[in-house]
């Protein structure tokens, strides 16, 4: 008689295997398969787009690898660091709606800091609408001064002040009448087409995402206006001027709001939160930077002054032209957080490399 290939199992072995196919029988009965652990889901994606306002620029520390002057600090960061979300934070200061968020942003549109670029300039930056897809959970955009064409006017306005000597309301006139106003008028026609073509193309791109809209912190809301000749607030810009570039921040707004509510997308005012701490304000007190002030934020990041910006009176440690300082920072990851009704998280997830 041939032996059995199988080897003999010891009865004490067999009843053992025994009760662990029962106790698995049971289990499965009593623990269905969808109730089993199931793989960590990533948190959800945020995405970022907008200007120097969006990216905190001069707040320390930033990225100074493209010059888009990327605050760690920005509120996008805040806000991802918060709620555990993971960022792609591709906001750049000097970016345009069309040249920045729709289009590539050519070199001659990236500033810093830091302001002076490396030998051979810096490279062109991708659309910063790229980087949307179906993916997207979030997406806050804040954008639209630099298609208006703000930098360009405080200039005119720091210009106009000077030749014055803070005297009357030279800025005022100017854009209230004639070329003036006409340039203006083609300005905000242009940003408002600009505008609805841009939170269409968001929509398309990021189907499922609940978007922000975020405006612009207040600036000089106050109608005493600020000091002239203190360029830690607005250097020449006349007094008798505050009055209306408040009035244009705040029309400026308006069209964000308004583009924001018509493509169901929701506005994040920083103004109003923000109104009692504008330029004008006690030094303490102050959210914004002025034209050329000390740095804010962490670490002790310098930003070695471009010829333009050596040129200019003052002892401020760089040339900061009028952007949110690190409590204005603050306050824009305070509001845009809200807007997202999100809830803090235990640990930190953001990306901090676009």
């Amino acid at each position: 008689m041939s032996r059995s290939l199988v080897p003999t199992v010891p009865a004490a072995a067999r009843a053992a295997l025994a009760t662990a196919a029962a106790l698995t029988a049971v289990l499965s009965v009593l623990v269905p398969a969808s109730a089993a652990p199931s793989p960590a889901e990533e948190p959800p994606r945020y995405v970022a787009l907008g200007d120097s306002y969006s990216a905190d620029v001069f707040v320390r520390p930033w990225d100074p690898d493209d010059g888009c002057g990327r605050s760690y600090r920005d509120y996008p960061h805040q806000v991802a660091e918060a709620a555990g979300l993971r960022l792609v934070d591709v906001t750049c200061g000097a970016a345009e709606v069309e040249d920045g968020v729709l289009g590539p942003q050519p070199p001659s549109k990236i500033l810093g800091p830091p302001s002076v670029p490396p030998e051979g300039g810096w490279p062109e930056r991708p659309a910063q609408i790229q980087r949307l897809g179906a993916d997207t959970d979030y997406v806050s955009v804040g954008i639209g001064g630099n298609t208006l064409g703000f930098g360009e006017i405080v200039t005119q306005c720091l210009e106009r002040g000077l030749a014055t000597l803070g005297f009357g309301t030279p800025c005022t006139d100017h854009f209230t009448a004639g070329e003036g106003r006409d340039w203006l008028e083609e300005r905000f026609a242009r940003l408002d087409e600009e505008f609805g073509r841009m939170m269409a193309a968001i929509r398309e791109r990021a189907p499922h995402a609940r978007v922000a809209v975020v405006g612009y912190p207040a600036i000089v809301p106050s109608a005493s206006g600020c000091t002239w000749g203190v360029w830690r607030q607005l250097g020449t810009v006349a007094k008798g001027d505050m009055p209306w570039l408040d009035g244009l921040e705040r029309r400026l707004n308006g069209l964000i709001a308004r583009q924001a509510t018509g493509h169901g997308a929701a506005y994040v005012d920083t103004y109003g939160p923000s109104a009692a701490h504008g330029l004008c304000a006690p030094a303490g007190e102050r959210w914004m930077y002025g034209v050329r002030d000390d740095l804010t934020g962490d670490g002790d990041q310098t930003d070695p002054p471009s010829p333009l910006c050596a040129a200019i009176p003052g002892n401020g440690e760089a040339c900061t032209f009028v952007h949110p300082n690190a409590s204005g920072a603050d306050n824009q990851a305070r509001q845009v957080r809200a807007a997202f009704e999100l809830p803090r998280a235990a640990t930190a997830t953001a990306v901090r490399r676009s």
